[in-house]
């Protein structure tokens, strides 16, 4: 195992989810904004990008959002909440800008390659990315995919649904990548899907089509700030190799 490799290794061991947290040691906030920018890194479904992460600093709004996290001592303890939200009603101006990124890469070059890229991004994308309110757009969608694919493979999650499902991947491999930059720092955090989605949208300003994937609270952990040894079910369980 090279140093890199261990490092990393000691760094993904030492993460847990830090229950209570102690507000006898400084908290570095630019820790914070440091792991967020890393975060936005994180891959996404096409480099669409459409996440948004609200953080909570000030004491009446940190205070307010641990109620509406249903009291949880990860919250209420923490130094600082940041939400995690998706935001599907930003796709077309995403899609556009991925499209004006694959022409200024392939300015010059009329091959196939350039074609393809600026079809997905406006062709495809608003195929998947568009939407009514009543998800008839999906199921129509839903119906030719499954056509297409008696006879080749094809992508099947194209529904409203489906395409929910998929930002909120994106967010969370973003809340992972933040997660494990603030235990770089020297912070912890807790990822919390226990919340009143309700009343957390209107304290953060979000509009009716945002979603919040998670809130993750940070901190210092306190000597009792973890539960329990951590327990996972035996690997064998779970790697499978084909």
């Amino acid at each position: 195992m090279s140093d890199t490799s261990a490092l990393y290794h000691d760094l993904v061991h030492s993460r847990r989810s830090v229950r209570k947290y102690d507000h006898t040691v400084p908290f570095d906030h630019d820790a914070v904004a440091r792991a967020l920018t890393l975060a936005t890194l994180s891959p996404n479904s096409s480099n669409m990008q459409l996440w948004e992460f609200h953080r909570v600093i000030s004491d009446d709004k940190r205070q307010l959002l641990a109620e509406y996290c249903m009291g949880q001592n990860a919250a209420k303890t923490a130094n600082e909440l940041v939400a995690f939200v998706v935001t599907p009603y930003k796709w077309q101006s995403r899609a556009q800008l991925n499209a004006s990124q694959v022409r200024q890469a392939f300015t010059g070059r009329d091959d196939a390659t350039a074609k393809r890229a600026l079809k997905y991004y406006e062709k495809l994308i608003p195929f998947v990315y568009r939407n009514d309110r009543f998800g008839l757009l999906g199921v129509a969608r839903k119906i030719l995919t499954f056509c297409l694919g008696l006879k080749k493979p094809m992508v099947r999650e194209v529904s409203k649904a489906d395409l929910r499902v998929c930002l909120h991947k994106s967010s969370s491999l973003a809340a992972m990548t933040f997660m494990t930059a603030m235990r770089a720092e020297g912070y912890d955090t807790c990822p919390m899907e226990g919340f009143d989605s309700v009343r957390a949208k209107q304290l953060l300003g979000l509009p009716h089509d945002a979603e919040i994937t998670m809130i993750i609270s940070c901190g210092t952990r306190s000597d009792d700030g973890i539960y329990s040894e951590r327990h996972r079910v035996d690997a064998d369980d779970v790697i499978f190799n084909h």
